[in-house]
């Protein structure tokens, strides 16, 4: 379990590196931690330009890049993209794309419930209406799974879930666990 301080001196310790090791970063002005926030995720960690900290001049303020997330349970640090961040689907982003847990199928409901009342053809019908894209073979794979119990198989699941026309920029891992 990762704490507030240790956060801090992980995100302080990444900053460092990043800098004598990036050219783009390095030049960048003196740069320091100047928020933490506690989430269930972990320790939300903002940094910003020492002169702006000190001044709190707009102008000597850094802009578009989002806070680090410390990661309570391993330490890792991941980059939320100001953008994502905003925009308030960071959490599920992350829970996603780092801890590799798959979104709920917002389908599968409607189809036990059809499956069980009305039958399998039913079920296949409601799907297919659903989710254009799916064939017959993957609505039918997708139904039987469901009708058994059994979480339907992953590539049927991607067709069912609407493409985003402006998806968000994804999290980027910046430092792995710590040992």
């Amino acid at each position: 379990m990762v704490t507030k301080e240790h956060a801090v001196e992980l995100v302080k310790a990444l900053l460092s590196r990043q800098r004598q090791e990036s050219p783009w970063m390095a030049r960048l002005p003196e740069l320091a931690v100047c928020d933490v926030r506690e989430h269930a995720l972990g320790w939300l960690v903002v940094w910003q330009s020492v002169e702006y900290i000190r001044s709190r001049d707009i102008g000597k303020m850094l802009v578009g890049h989002g806070p680090y997330l410390v990661d309570r349970q391993d330490g890792s640090i991941h980059h939320i993209p100001t953008t994502t961040y905003v925009a308030d689907v960071w959490e599920d982003l992350y829970v996603q794309q780092i801890r590799g847990v798959r979104p709920p199928d917002p389908l599968v409901a409607a189809v036990e419930a059809l499956v069980h009342s009305e039958g399998t053809m039913a079920a296949m019908r409601h799907l297919r209406k659903q989710a254009p894209l799916l064939g017959l073979q993957q609505a039918k794979a997708y139904v039987m799974a469901v009708r058994d119990g059994d979480e339907p198989p992953e590539e049927p699941v991607d067709l069912t879930r609407t493409v985003e026309t402006c998806p968000p920029l994804p999290i980027g891992t910046l430092a792995g666990p710590v040992q």
